[in-house]
């Protein structure tokens, strides 16, 4: 059973958000944390909480023991932890209110606790990985609600972290700018350097309150300034989490399985080349249940009318979902392969051209249909096969993959011609 941790200020030390609260004091082998827990539920979903700077935000961020404060978390059975935190923007795209759904950091610290392997075991070095410091699986579903709730945000942002408690100079504001950063705050990279080592997925919802002090034609920033404009939006940030939390109950663990039973070939089929292979996931009877039971939970709610399977795999996704839903299966076949009369698309292929059908008689006018593959690419085939679709009159409630390999550009193409997308998993690489 999931238990979710929340580390906040002051501003989400609310008892409001949580049901059947108690609050407790405890102690860990590094000391106290932060504040007294504050345990209950959020829409049945079991939930820690703890204030970062303490109930009265009387703790400056030198002072805050993160490794109490993640260690009593993992003490309480924890699964997962979301973080909030104010944000000075360093991007004039990132505006005040903004909410950042973090991706990266950068830690400009210098006198913090920041791992829990102060001494090695002998012969047992410890180096935790940090390349991807923010689960990657939070971050979706905290970009998902984003998007339903049509709140303010960006998918992405590299966090500073600096020392404090002082405010940058404008020399060091426009150097971490150069640097990278998106935004800059004081807590954030110890407290997900900790949580990696600790072993549990965290993500942040940062919210941007200030220009930080680069910014020639703002004020630079105060802590009033701060306060106010985080007292403003304070309720989205509130929101976003009671919103998201339900989501997580076992969705990333099983996506963290599904995307282990996928296996990976080098060099298939040319050099350089990562050949994503879902047939050892298909083949284990678990894998193929929770990749079904995935997309069953996303779409049970919708009024879905026909799910259309790209040739080949799609096929299979397309069948055994459209089962589940009590929806038809419509199938998206290459040039040549249907029986009966056809509507058929032609699109641009790398090297070439390549043409889609679809029975004219598959599907309804007004009809809405979950359009499925297996992986998602450059985005050229489901592009054309929606398109096809509405050509017969279909609406496209959205576009889902198992996998979609980011660095091509597939979904993002999908995107900008107004579709929504979907994916289970996401490679890095080609």
């Amino acid at each position: 059973m999931e238990k979710i941790g929340i580390i906040g200020g002051s501003g989400l030390d609310n008892p409001s958000i949580m049901e059947d609260q108690i609050e407790i004091e405890v102690e860990t082998p590094y000391g106290k944390p932060s504040s007294p827990l504050k345990i209950g539920k959020i829409k049945g979903v079991d939930v820690v909480l703890i204030a970062r700077h303490g109930k009265e935000h009387t703790l400056p961020p030198t002072q805050i023991n993160f490794k109490a404060n993640i260690h009593a978390l993992k003490a309480q059975g924890c699964t997962h932890i979301l973080a909030t935190s104010a944000v000075g923007s360093l991007k004039s795209s990132i505006g005040r209110g903004d909410l950042v759904i973090l991706d990266q950091f950068i830690d400009f610290t210098r006198h913090r606790q920041i791992t829990f392997h102060d001494i090695f075991e002998e012969n047992n070095p410890i180096h935790t990985p940090m390349a991807e410091p923010f689960s990657d699986d939070l971050r979706k579903l905290l970009i998902e609600t984003c998007r339903e709730m049509n709140l303010t945000y960006h998918k992405k942002g590299t966090v500073v972290t600096i020392e404090g408690p002082r405010f940058s100079t404008k020399g060091e504001s426009k150097m971490f700018r150069i640097w990278g950063g998106d935004v800059i705050n004081m807590t954030i990279a110890p407290e997900a350097i900790l949580a990696n080592e600790a072993g549990i997925p965290y993500a942040v919802v940062a919210l941007s309150t200030d220009y930080d002090c680069w910014k020639d034609d703002e004020e630079p920033v105060s802590w009033e300034g701060i306060l106010e404009i985080f007292k403003k939006n304070v309720h989205n940030v509130a929101d976003l989490l009671i919103n998201t939390i339900p989501k997580i109950r076992c969705a990333e663990r099983t996506v963290e399985n599904i995307k282990r039973k996928i296996r990976s070939i080098a060099n298939f089929p040319k050099k350089d080349i990562v050949f994503r292979d879902i047939t050892t996931l298909f083949q284990d009877p678990q894998g193929l249940q929770d990749v079904v039971s995935e997309f069953y939970k996303r779409y049970k709610d919708k009024a879905v009318d026909a799910v259309a399977g790209i040739e080949a795999r799609g096929f299979i996704l397309a069948g055994v979902l459209a089962h589940e839903l009590g929806a038809g299966c419509v199938l998206v076949r290459k040039k040549g392969k249907l029986p009966h009369k056809t509507e058929s698309i032609t699109y641009d292929l790398e090297y070439g051209t390549d043409t889609i059908e679809i029975h004219v008689d598959a599907i309804k006018k007004g009809q809405n249909v979950v359009l499925i593959d297996d992986l998602l690419a450059t985005g050229g085939t489901s592009l054309a096969a929606a398109k096809l679709i509405e050509k017969l009159g279909g609406k496209i409630t959205e576009i889902s993959v198992i996998v979609d390999l980011p660095e091509l550009g597939g979904k993002k193409k999908l995107e900008q011609a107004g579709y929504k997308v979907f994916s289970l998993v996401d490679f890095e690489g080609k």
